[in-house]
């Protein structure tokens, strides 16, 4: 019986690189159609809700930004038991439920996939609310899903060129090239603060 494949992407759009992760699930949503067998999911944030999905699946590929301390747009594959452990590197944002503590409670309920293959990549910049992914981080998309694709084979799964499934990503309006291409520039919308409450030169 072909196994049950979970494509996920994790992390907060709003927070610069921290969307790496959504933003590849959603370039494969836009590219590639996959097998019934195969679902591709938007995480975001969502933490131990997503543990339903995962008992559902034996395979499971994750996309994500991890801070490996290593030079930004580096990518790192981690396999297997390794995969805890690197997932906990460092937590991306203080309200996140870290994905760590997600596959140590599958764990511990006795579903966590058999088989795992965490795709991450080392951001550039965290802290700009609103911000979009910097090109270098945005660079490696289609490196980390051709990663993904090449796994994937091992097991049989060879998708076909085309729009596939966006019925598991997120809003339209927050799509990567909508969102990106919408957003007023950092002078416009004040990212970094609201200037009418900086501190004057003197």
């Amino acid at each position: 019986m072909a196994p049950r494949v979970l494509i996920l992407g994790i992390g907060n759009v709003l927070w610069a690189d921290e969307g790496f992760g959504v933003r590849c699930v959603e370039r494969l949503a836009e590219t590639k159609v996959f097998p019934d067998n195969v679902q591709l999911l938007d995480g975001g944030t969502q933490g131990l809700y997503l543990l339903p999905f995962l008992e559902e699946a034996d395979v499971l590929v994750v996309f994500d930004a991890v801070d490996y301390g290593l030079e930004p747009g580096t990518l790192k594959l981690v396999k297997d038991e390794d995969v805890p452990a690197f997932m906990g590197a460092k937590k991306m944002s203080l309200h996140q439920t870290g994905f760590q503590d997600v596959i140590a409670t599958a764990q511990l309920m006795g579903y966590c996939p058999d088989r795992l293959f965490l795709i991450g990549c080392q951001p550039e910049e965290l802290e700009d609310y609103g911000g979009g992914l910097r090109e270098v981080v945005a660079a490696q998309i289609d490196p980390a899903i051709q990663e993904a694709l090449v796994y994937l084979q091992d097991f049989g799964i060879v998708p076909t060129d085309g729009v596939g499934d966006q019925s598991n990503l997120a809003d339209k309006s927050i799509l990567r090239s909508a969102y990106e291409e919408g957003r007023p520039s950092e002078h416009e919308a004040c990212r970094s603060g609201d200037d009418r409450f900086f501190p004057k030169a003197v």
